[in-house]
């Protein structure tokens, strides 16, 4: 016979995956729909790509399709391949897609700018008779910042108690460049041990590939009175895409508290009093306790057993 323990995390995890792109769509005349991906943000000196998709589904075919850029605000700006896309047909139910990248020069100002899209096509009635050619502006911001930067994901619960062990997940995101000689380091406080490596090394992250780490805290055996903060400091070293060193750090705390009389582990694992059960208890099994306590669970069901008697005969 088994009881089972169903499980339940302690405190609450947050761990938002980032947006890197943002979207824009139109529903235009004719029944042409347009796409725009664009980044959320593009790194002075550093390329953006922005991609496009067009779909044809109106029931005429259209010609003569075109995209024009253009952002006078940055005069240096370049455009690759071309400033501007252009189509000479797209039948009624086709598609396609276009990608252009943008090169930021070294001397624009940190800030949002709009780069102009002006877009045009000619409806052709019936597949037969061309109309006035159809034309629409559009503006994509533009989120230009200064240095690129890494972001730091810590997951860990909320609050922790004594003489247990908690997980702690770590997650390095470069979003918008590819970073080498990376060194991750965990500088735990001085009352917590770990189960794992407090110093990871990854000779290049990839933009855009999170790399994640996981490892154990283990908090200390004599039980706390009153309840208070633990700092982590997470410490990530690179080097960037154009050669230079950098650094950033993040520092997250975690509640230590006196434990209940019932706490539920993040294993599915319940602790009563000075007792621990694991997540599932089976007939016989003896769950042995950190603190050096056994607890023998014994559960028994009882059968009775009815007897037939044999039934007297008439004489």
């Amino acid at each position: 016979m088994r009881f089972w323990f169903v499980p339940l995390l302690i405190g609450v995890f947050v761990l938002i995956p980032p947006i890197h792109a943002e979207t824009i769509t139109q529903n235009l005349d004719g029944g042409m729909d347009i796409q725009i991906t664009y980044p959320d943000e593009i790194v002075v000196g550093r390329e953006g790509v922005i991609s496009i998709l067009i779909k044809n589904n109106g029931w005429e075919n259209k010609e003569n399709i075109s995209f024009g850029f253009s952002l006078l605000a940055i005069p240096a700006l370049i455009i690759e391949p071309s400033d501007s896309i252009t189509l000479d047909k797209l039948a009624q139910g086709g598609s396609c897609g276009e990608n252009i990248s943008l090169q930021i020069p070294n001397d624009v100002s940190a800030g949002v700018y709009y780069l102009n899209l002006k877009y045009s096509h000619v409806l052709v009635a019936n597949n037969e008779t061309p109309q006035p050619p159809f034309f629409h502006d559009i503006a994509i911001p533009i989120s230009i910042k200064k240095d690129p930067g890494i972001t730091i994901y810590t997951k860990m619960p909320e609050s922790i108690f004594s003489n247990a062990e908690f997980p702690i997940e770590i997650e390095v995101l470069s979003k918008d460049i590819d970073i080498e000689n990376v060194r991750i380091k965990i500088i735990p406080p001085k009352d917590i041990e770990f189960r794992g490596e407090t110093l990871h090394s990854f000779s290049k992250i990839e933009k855009n590939t999170p790399v994640a780490i996981a490892s154990q805290i283990i908090t200390p055996v004599n039980e706390v009175n009153t309840e208070y903060k633990l700092p982590f400091q997470i410490i990530v070293t690179y080097t960037d895409d154009i050669g230079a060193d950098k650094e950033d750090s993040q520092t997250v705390s975690v509640v230590l508290r006196p434990r209940t009389f019932m706490e539920l582990t993040t294993d599915g694992g319940i602790w009563i009093g000075s007792f621990f059960i694991a997540p599932y208890v089976s007939l016989g099994t003896i769950i042995g306790i950190p603190a050096g306590v056994i607890i023998s669970v014994l559960v028994r069901k009882k059968q009775n057993s009815s007897k037939k008697r044999p039934k007297k005969k008439r004489l």
